[in-house]
């Protein structure tokens, strides 16, 4: 008999979800992003800023206003997505596959007493909330051509992080099926490219035929750009709510298809 039996008390288990795992877990990604903050933030903000700039400034000369909102301010409102986007979905490809296949980071972690869930769980939240952060840079530039401050943009970092979460879990998904890291080809030209170029990020998405802007709708990116422009232009809570219930619902999604093919992986 067990100690705790002998004393006459239930032996003690394990909660579901261990908070001290997470927190080992986020204080490894902490002190490897103190070595490579530098290079991950330069990529990060300079390449949605030249989209801003190159599209404001280019296609802005020829266009100069979209649902009554000057060009550049219309499109610094809509590149915060594709930030998020690029930030989150590429982290949670590449970095956890390279961590998986060739570092075998996860094998050594879950030697620790740290399991799939939360292995899963912090590195995605580590990557939507470094998205989060990232994804406000076109809002600052925007600002310099002219975008006027706003309350609601306090909460940017928030939408941000919850389009950020549910990007990484299909980056983290996608990591955990595709055979090789050459086949991440296959899901930017397919999956990636569409959704960015389809969100309501350069165009309105109702300039599009009818059965494509019905199409567009379900792109989670589409929600997180409306999010932003209705939290710089003016918020609508009840259509605001429908947008965040759609981000939920993908991360919710793509944490169950996250977590169990990474499950599959790393112990099946």
């Amino acid at each position: 008999m067990t100690d705790a039996r002998i004393a006459g008390h239930a032996p003690e288990r394990l909660r579901r979800f261990e908070l001290a795992a997470f927190a080992g877990v986020w204080r490894r990604e902490l002190t490897l992003f103190r070595r490579y903050w530098l290079s991950s933030t330069f990529s990060s903000v300079v390449e949605p800023t030249i989209y801003l700039l190159a599209f404001g400034f280019g296609l802005g000369s020829l266009i100069a206003t979209i649902r009554g909102l000057p060009y550049i301010e219309f499109l610094g409102t809509g590149v915060v997505a594709t930030s998020v986007l690029f930030t989150s979905a590429f982290a949670g490809m590449f970095t956890t596959f390279v961590r998986r296949k060739f570092q075998h980071s996860y094998d050594a972690m879950l030697a620790a007493p740290v399991d799939v869930h939360e292995l899963v769980a912090a590195e995605a939240l580590w990557i939507a909330t470094k998205s989060g952060v990232y994804g406000c840079a076109p809002l600052f530039v925007a600002m310099v051509f002219g975008l006027d401050p706003a309350p609601g943009m306090l909460l940017v970092p928030l939408i941000g992080l919850i389009t950020g979460l549910g990007f990484a879990l299909f980056g983290i998904w996608c990591s955990a099926v595709v055979p090789s890291i050459d086949s991440f080809n296959y899901i930017v030209s397919a999956v990636i490219t569409p959704l960015f170029l389809v969100a309501g990020t350069f165009f309105p998405i109702d300039q599009l035929p009818g059965w494509a802007s019905a199409v567009a709708a379900f792109n989670p990116l589409y929600h997180c750009v409306e999010l932003v422009r209705h939290a710089a232009f003016g918020l609508r809570p009840g259509i605001d709510l429908l947008h965040v219930g759609a981000l939920a619902l993908f991360a919710g999604l793509m944490w169950v298809l996250a977590y169990t093919t990474m499950r599959r992986r790393l112990i099946d």
